[in-house]
């Protein structure tokens, strides 16, 4: 495993991180005994980084992953999760000061441990971005304050909103989605100024929440349709070939020395021990090529969240 230093934290984290979103139950209905293994594979493997939030499965992914850290020593991993989501809608968030503190109560209490590495604002377009600058963020700098939390970091969809908060507030890391991927790497225009920042970065989804895979996006998915079938273009064009597209997304992905880590999303045993052996196989270039060709007509085209004035 590799690992890589975190902005100005001093961390090195694994390059390869757990997303526990998957452990809510998002894609498919999981057995809990399965995430269970899939979340001590990762850990047995090097994986070092665990992130969740208790909007994943509304509070289910907090509570699974707390069984499985059950006897685990605090010291072998890094753990991070989320304040200020709640549900789908704008209507499901709070990011006052008062709800934000009592979630991290709540979330130590889910998650059977006395303190978080990283608590994020959850993905911030939901909010109104003055609250969060001078409300949340210094909320849970007092979070960081009484030790139950090392760092303070904020998540989100729309990039812009990175530098508009990072400007006004100090924090200490970021979480970007679905903005390093063979579809889109928009993400790699914001690196270096989030490396002047000393920012670090966490970068997920790097399957697009399954666009980038032979079963495709899940009924829900956001993305507008040109982007679903250039994705289903690309997947048959790799399975054609006897190739996985999923698998030269991650491979993708993970390779770009300044992004710290990537969070890859299962509740699989099995898939984890796929991902950590294809992230240590050579890319296969030509088939990039030929794939970001496929992608091209809709290279960076994402979709708006949250708030309108936010996107």
């Amino acid at each position: 495993m590799e690992y890589r230093t975190l902005g100005n934290t001093g961390l090195q984290v694994s390059v390869l991180g757990f997303g526990g979103s998957s452990l809510g139950s998002p894609f498919r209905p999981i057995d809990e005994n399965e995430g269970i293994r899939a979340v001590r594979v990762a850990l047995d493997h090097g994986i070092n980084l665990i992130d969740t939030s208790p909007f994943y499965g509304l509070t289910r992914a907090e509570t699974v992953l707390g069984k499985a850290l059950k006897g685990i020593s605090r010291d072998r991993y890094y753990l991070a999760t989320k304040a200020g989501r709640y549900g789908y809608k704008v209507r499901d968030c709070d990011f006052s000061a008062a709800r934000v503190t009592r979630s991290v109560e709540e979330s130590l209490d889910r998650l059977g441990v006395e303190y978080v590495d990283f608590i994020q604002v959850h993905d911030m377009e939901f909010g109104d971005l003055r609250q969060i600058v001078e409300e949340t963020i210094p909320a849970l700098q007092k979070v960081k304050e009484q030790g139950k939390a090392r760092f303070v970091g904020v998540t989100g969809l729309p990039l812009r909103l990175f530098r508009h908060v990072v400007d006004r507030v100090p924090v200490d890391q970021i979480q970007s989605y679905c903005h390093y991927c063979l579809n889109d790497t928009a993400l790699a225009d914001l690196l270096p100024y989030l490396r002047e920042k000393g920012v670090g970065i966490f970068s997920s989804a790097p399957l697009a929440m399954r666009l980038l895979t032979v079963a495709g996006p899940p009924d829900w998915h956001p993305a507008p349709k040109e982007v679903r079938d250039c994705c289903r273009q690309a997947a048959r064009f790799c399975a054609d070939r006897g190739a996985d597209l999923a698998k030269l997304a991650l491979q993708f992905s993970v390779a770009h020395p300044g992004i710290h880590t990537t969070l890859v999303g299962t509740a699989s045993p099995e898939r984890i021990a796929v991902n950590l052996r294809q992230i240590e196989e050579p890319m296969d270039a030509e088939l990039l090529r030929q794939v970001q060709a496929i992608l091209e007509p809709v290279h960076n085209v994402t979709w708006p969240q949250g708030r309108p004035e936010n996107n």
